[in-house]
């Protein structure tokens, strides 16, 4: 079999062009449902959009990830040098041919080719905010601080040749686990974003938090993004059945476990940093730390909805953290008792990025008590 060059740019005005056709859909959606709003309101609307294909994004990413698709092009940016599956038939035959069950089946290839146009079609879409942005901001209009897409866009790129490096390292753990983080990156500048169209556009309440909720929230956010991070080392490291029983793992309360050459952070997928077969105390040690944290951050997240509940304004987002929450606990037993289920997987994904996302609105949204931001709403206006 012939050996195919990890990285083959050929295609990517291929790439490009398709990314744009998938991205003049929500476009023109936004700009019909928004044709007679100020530009600031159709900016707001494409951003919201965006965010919310940008959550699509990483869950396909997750899914891509669960389904062994990862390599199902073996090249970057490409399929064997084409724009697509269909134009690399006899490539993906033969290496199907080869290992049936392999990294390499038609599935795959296509499930991993869908994953880079959706992302490049919301790469385009964040350049077209920051154009947009920038435009307002030479005209004089009253918007949001166009240097916030900028830095989005910026960001994106970072996040596309994690992408590349996740293909051409070869599934390399750490590389993954910070796409993952990447991704969620991307969620919190764009919620931000949308935070600010709303209040520019007076379309949100402004809410007061205590300098000390303020900092428990923060605090929380921390605590679950440490946790996604630890589920992406689960996940990318294939730890998920290194338990199957709950609250057990094992039959015991402190099974064996290498908690060293676990979170070797810098190594290739099942091998130790002296590239030996990692054994499988490792893995459940990777395993282990993901679900004693995540009693700790259940915990934190239970307090916190229940000081948010008691803040006028607030309680339907408290009512989300818990629900979240719950979403959570309820999809992660699902992981180990049931086998990893494909839709716990993702649907476990899904709940802490929408945990980011409704944690970083309320961050974003709330102002601390006596702020001058919450001076400036008592006057009737809004920040940008």
């Amino acid at each position: 079999m012939n050996t195919q060059a990890l990285y083959d740019l050929s295609p990517t005005l291929h790439l490009m062009i398709i990314g744009m056709l998938i991205a003049l859909g929500p476009l023109a959606w936004v700009w019909l449902r928004n044709k007679k709003a100020s530009a600031v309101g159709r900016l707001r609307a494409l951003t919201v959009f965006t965010l919310f294909l940008t959550f699509d994004l990483v869950m396909f990413g997750a899914f891509t990830r669960l389904t062994d698709s990862g390599l199902g092009c073996p090249d970057w940016p490409g399929c064997y040098g084409a724009a697509s599956p269909t134009g690399a038939q006899a490539e993906i035959n033969q290496a199907q041919q080869a290992m049936p069950t392999g990294p390499v089946t038609h599935g795959k290839a296509w499930i991993e080719m869908l994953h880079r146009y959706l992302a490049t079609s919301v790469g385009v879409l964040i350049i077209t905010m920051t154009a947009a942005s920038w435009l307002q901001h030479r005209r004089g209009e009253h918007s949001i601080n166009p240097w916030w897409p900028t830095l989005t866009l910026a960001w994106v790129c970072i996040q596309g040749a994690f992408g590349a490096l996740t293909v051409t390292m070869k599934l390399f753990p750490a590389i993954v686990t910070l796409h993952l983080l990447g991704g969620v990156v991307l969620l919190v500048l764009l919620t931000h974003q949308a935070v600010r169209y709303a209040q520019v556009l007076r379309a949100s309440a402004q809410v007061v938090l205590a300098p000390g909720l303020r900092k428990w929230l923060i605090t929380v956010l921390a605590l679950v993004w440490l946790q996604i991070a630890l589920g992406g080392w689960v996940s990318t490291n294939y730890a998920v059945l290194a338990c199957s029983d709950f609250p057990t793992c094992q039959g015991s309360w402190w099974p064996e476990m290498h908690f060293q050459q676990g979170f070797e952070l810098w190594r290739e997928l099942g091998k130790t940093a002296a590239s030996e077969h990692i054994d499988f105390a490792s893995l459940t040690a990777i395993h282990y730390v993901h679900r004693l944290f995540a009693f700790g951050v259940l915990a934190a997240l239970s307090l916190l909805a229940w000081r948010l509940h008691r803040v006028r304004g607030l309680q339907i987002t408290a009512r989300w953290v818990l629900a979240l929450a719950a979403w959570q606990l309820a999809t992660g037993l699902s992981n180990v008792v049931l086998g990893w289920p494909l839709l716990a997987a993702v649907g476990h994904t899904g709940g802490a990025a929408a945990l980011v996302v409704v944690l970083s609105w309320t961050l974003s949204a709330a102002s601390t008590e006596n702020g001058p931001a919450v001076a400036q709403s008592r006057r009737g206006s809004v920040p940008a």
